[in-house]
């Protein structure tokens, strides 16, 4: 990694970490040394589309050119190097490769919650959900402040929730941005895809910005029509004798099964959740660093 690019990513990392802790400068040196480390290794991992990637005994990605995927134990690093705890969930981190000027990123997880019936799908109201969350975000926002997190408002579907039944293929975004913030702030932006199976679901979230949403949304379809069930671990291939069944429904995947868990905490459930994702990745421009850095190590 350049001293350039090394230089960038601390300012970045300092603009990230400072609403939430003080870091000492021997600290930042520190982390930034830690970064480079974990950048070359996840580089050297990289597996460039097109080829398949196997997950768990789920699955398959069948990764596309331009797209490279890192695998767990350098996205582990990777996640940790940037203030970041991932779950068991976890699988990797998808990235564009040979783009000059994409900055996004995608996580993978797989949830063995069981079969997940999909019967309110066809009773949900976009409208209704949007204002559930919206009141569960105002009362989450005094306990999420106590524990030193910014206060944050959900202000609008960037796309409602959809669900492809013949596919098993659930797409849902939400805009949130932080109390207070400038309107024409550029608010980071969560576009959450699932594809669901006999025993679980795969989730991937692409992680960009409002402004580059709709330029990046073919991205995360393209990867989502990419992900597939192995046979007999298909959605159809359910046994309702036998088969563990989820305890709740898919309306659930738009936020509630982690308000459920955090109380009324449903913001910090939707984007904290997992890795605290919008945290790590809420500066404009990380996507592309890492990016230029994995096109740097191809050339």
């Amino acid at each position: 990694m350049s001293s350039t690019i090394a230089v960038r990513w601390l300012g970045l990392m300092l603009l990230v970490l400072a609403p939430f802790k003080a870091i000492q400068a021997q600290d930042a040196n520190s982390t930034a040394e830690a970064a480079k480390v974990a950048w070359q290794d996840a580089a050297a991992a990289l597996q460039r589309g097109p080829q398949e990637v196997k997950l768990r005994d789920q699955g398959l990605l069948k990764l596309p050119e331009g797209y490279g995927f890192v695998p767990l134990a350098e996205s582990r690093k990777l996640m940790d190097v940037l203030g970041n705890s991932v779950g068991d969930n976890f699988l990797g981190l998808i990235f564009p490769v040979g783009s000059e000027d994409a900055d996004w990123t995608v996580s993978i997880d797989y949830d063995a919650a069981g079969y997940i019936r999909d019967d309110d799908a066809r009773e949900w109201n976009a409208d209704d959900m949007l204002a559930d969350l919206k009141k569960g975000t105002e009362a989450g926002n005094k306990r999420r402040i106590e524990r030193g997190y910014p206060g944050l408002e959900i202000t609008r579907w960037i796309e409602p929730p959809t669900w492809d039944a013949i596919n098993q293929r659930l797409v849902w975004s939400l805009e949130a941005r932080q109390i207070g913030a400038a309107p024409d702030a550029d608010t980071t932006v969560n576009y959450n895809t699932y594809v669901l199976g006999r025993e679980g679901f795969f989730e991937m979230n692409l992680i960009t910005t409002t402004s580059k949403i709709e330029r990046y949304k073919s991205d995360a379809r393209t990867l989502l029509a990419a992900v597939a069930f192995d046979d007999g671990k298909r959605y159809a291939d359910f046994k309702p004798d036998t088969d563990k069944v989820a305890t709740y429904g898919l309306a659930a995947l738009v936020g509630g099964v982690a308000a459920k868990k955090l109380g009324l905490l449903a913001v910090l459930g939707l984007f904290l959740a997992k890795s605290a994702k919008v945290i790590v990745l809420a500066v404009a421009g990380i996507g592309a660093l890492v990016t230029k850095f994995l096109r740097g190590k191809k050339a």
